[in-house]
């Protein structure tokens, strides 16, 4: 395939995203709201999504701690180290790895259950029986990802800390109130609030982009497997474009 060919078939891609995206802004104001719905995918985004981002939250400022120690105790300022690794955590860290986390188990999921239902024709018969398949499977879904995501970033927070903390411990010795005073006096709602915002971002993007790829998922099993795997990967890019663009933004307000 060429690169016209390519290029071609991207901004059909893209085009076909922003007008699913557009759809989704139409329906999401209009009654009848599916709160039922909506609350039971949240709970199996969010409740269902924890096990596994805390887990790798708490193994991620352990290492963390680990790599950094070495370096910190060569230029005699160990004594910093909650100060940096709750900087980059809150701000960088935790926000992007469970975006990528969550990018990856959820829509992976929404991808493949929207396209098993796409396969079986289960959609269609929604669409003939007179429901908003719209509504109820794609609002639903993309509400949740943009709700829980942010609240799944604050546990992993809170999580990773906690790791940092037994990092700091295995050597050597902070007290529980020493290492939450050099956390708090070092992040401040400066850095908190941009790092949350971004988030709501991230979870939409997971969302929509899930749901899309499942949606509009082709003809067979092969499809639906190809359609949970390009969500993961189409997703993953989002997070880092859209983090990328959330820098520049708090750099240019002085959020930074």
């Amino acid at each position: 395939m060429n690169a016209r060919n390519q290029l071609k078939l991207f901004l059909v891609e893209a085009g076909g995203m922003a007008r699913f995206t557009g759809n989704f802004f139409t329906q999401v104001f209009k009654p009848r709201y599916e709160t039922a719905e909506l609350l039971r995918q949240c709970f199996r985004v969010g409740y269902h999504s924890l096990p596994l981002i805390g887990i790798t939250g708490f193994i991620m400022g352990l290492v963390l701690t680990m790599q950094l120690r070495p370096s910190m105790i060569e230029y005699g300022v160990e004594s910093q180290i909650p100060a940096i690794l709750s900087i980059a955590l809150v701000r960088e860290v935790s926000p992007v790895i469970t975006a990528l986390i969550f990018a990856g188990k959820i829509g992976s999921s929404m991808g493949a259950e929207l396209g098993s239902m796409r396969v079986t024709e289960q959609i269609d018969a929604m669409e003939v029986s007179g429901t908003n398949p719209f509504k109820f499977l794609v609002v639903t879904r993309v509400l949740a990802a943009t709700l829980m995501l942010p609240i799944l970033v604050l546990l992993n927070d809170v999580i990773s800390l906690y790791g940092a903390y037994v990092g700091v411990n295995i050597t050597g010795h902070t007290s529980v109130q020493l290492f939450i005073m050099q956390v708090l006096d070092n992040v401040s709602f400066s850095d908190l609030i941009p790092a949350v915002v971004k988030t709501f971002f991230f979870g939409f993007a997971v969302g929509i982009v899930g749901c899309y790829k499942g949606y509009f998922s082709k003809k067979g099993t092969e499809g639906v497997g190809v359609s949970a795997n390009s969500a993961v990967v189409v997703a993953s890019l989002l997070v880092f474009i859209i983090d990328l663009i959330a820098v520049q933004i708090t750099d240019l307000l002085g959020f930074n």
